[in-house]
């Protein structure tokens, strides 16, 4: 039986997976690396974070983004966004120096044993572990408005349902959403030839502010200092003091992680989509349906008080995020499911090390925002979450618990965090 078994191989699992190793823990990690980078992002992409915000956490900070771009004759410079393709790449050399050997095997199932879990493999293999952590990042979590949900998959996909987008050449593309994977996918169908729109439920777009530089006066600093999330003290509380935040009201919490850093384009793609991309703001839509050769669009503005209009397209892409919640985590066993308390949201319930309500299972990434902020919706979280979910582990694995905690009935809902097992 392994000490540790890390679900996912992303930024979040293979930081995790880094400091489980250097710690000499036992560690087995599943997942294809950096596979939504890699499979899910069209080329030509940039990131929104800033590089030096875009690490991936080992534990003596050596294989930092900036060390390998200057091993590949490279710089990463502040206000300069990397290109996906840099990225991805990055997290694979990350994994080459700093993690155990990958098996890229899917894990398909997750359950609970007496002394521990259980996971299968695509091909049936079981693989028993001490410990989990499911670091599964977004795909699991995609989110399509509830009335194209049953249009056929030819008519409406997810913006993270594409590696390309050249089959949209010379076709009629509806783009729905108002944040950068809204705005960048429509640049980039427009650049290629594709006609193409964006429907934006708000009443403007909105954007993100060219970045200061990072030496500035002091003055300057002091009333709007950098973060990983962006200027501001706000986001520096959000960026830098994960633990603090997890100590506020559930409902606080929630609203935080529901709301903070909304839908935004970056200062780099304005001129890209402004002129150039016809925009249609305050409308949304109400209802769609299949026509021959495409998709017809049911458009209102809310509270304008008109008849609605209507549009017909060839196909939509829905880039309108991720919702993390329990019943969506599909590899877990029904009665490990079963197990876990939630938040007001769906979301899983976990203590101040990132453990569940099951003792030894851990969660990572998207789905830890509602108790954690809004650092855990990108790279800049999984430094914090790597060196305090291993503490953890490594108590979970010495079998000791921490004082205070209380025994949570199978299947119960939690209000404001009461009664989770490492809760303080």
């Amino acid at each position: 039986m392994h000490d540790l078994l890390v679900v996912g191989a992303g930024p979040y699992g293979l930081s995790v997976a880094a400091h489980a190793a250097a710690a000499g823990l036992d560690t087995r990690v599943f997942g294809r690396p950096m596979a939504s980078w890699r499979e899910h992002m069209p080329r030509g992409m940039f990131l929104k974070s800033e590089p030096w915000a875009s690490d991936l956490s080992d534990p003596e900070g050596r294989r930092r983004l900036d060390a390998y771009c200057a091993e590949q004759g490279m710089t990463a410079r502040h206000g300069q966004p990397i290109p996906v393709e840099t990225f991805a790449a990055y997290g694979l050399w990350f994994a080459r120096h700093a993690v155990p050997e990958l098996d890229e095997r899917p894990i398909t199932r997750v359950a609970a044993r007496p002394d521990g879990f259980e996971a299968v493999t695509e091909d049936g293999e079981r693989v028993s572990a001490r410990a989990v952590v499911l670091a599964v990042g977004v795909l699991p979590f995609v989110e399509i408005p509830a009335v194209m949900r049953s249009l056929d998959p030819g008519l409406v996909s997810h913006s993270s349902h594409h590696c390309s987008l050249d089959g949209f050449r010379g076709r009629d593309v509806t783009v729905i959403g108002g944040g950068q994977a809204a705005l960048e996918t429509a640049a980039l169908l427009a650049e290629q030839g594709t006609r193409v729109r964006v429907l934006v439920r708000a009443d403007r777009l909105r954007w993100n502010d060219v970045p200061p530089p990072l030496e500035r006066p002091r003055t300057r600093s002091l009333r709007s200092p950098h973060s990983g999330l962006g200027c501001g003290w706000r986001n520096w509380f959000y960026a830098e003091r994960q633990g603090l935040y997890r100590r506020l009201p559930e409902a606080t919490r929630l609203r935080i992680a529901a709301t903070a850093l909304g839908p935004a384009g970056a200062w780099w793609i304005r001129e890209r989509v402004e002129g150039v991309v016809e925009v249609l703001t305050a409308h949304q839509v109400t209802a769609a349906r299949p026509v021959p050769g495409g998709v017809r669009l049911e458009l209102d503005t809310p509270g304008a008080g008109h008849a609605p209009r209507y549009l017909e397209t060839d196909h939509v892409i829905a880039a309108t995020g991720f919702r993390a919640t329990l019943d969506r985590l599909a590899l877990l066993s029904p009665g490990l499911r079963a197990d876990l308390a939630t938040t007001a949201d769906g979301a899983p319930v976990v203590g101040h090390t990132f453990e569940t309500t099951r003792p030894g299972l851990f969660l990572a990434g998207l789905i830890t925002a509602p108790a954690f902020g809004p650092s855990m919706r990108f790279v800049q979280g999984a430094g914090f979450t790597a060196r305090t979910l291993l503490r953890g582990v490594r108590r979970h694995l010495h079998g000791s618990r921490p004082s205070g905690t209380v025994h949570v009935p199978v299947g119960r809902d939690l209000r404001a965090g009461a009664g989770v097992a490492g809760t303080t």
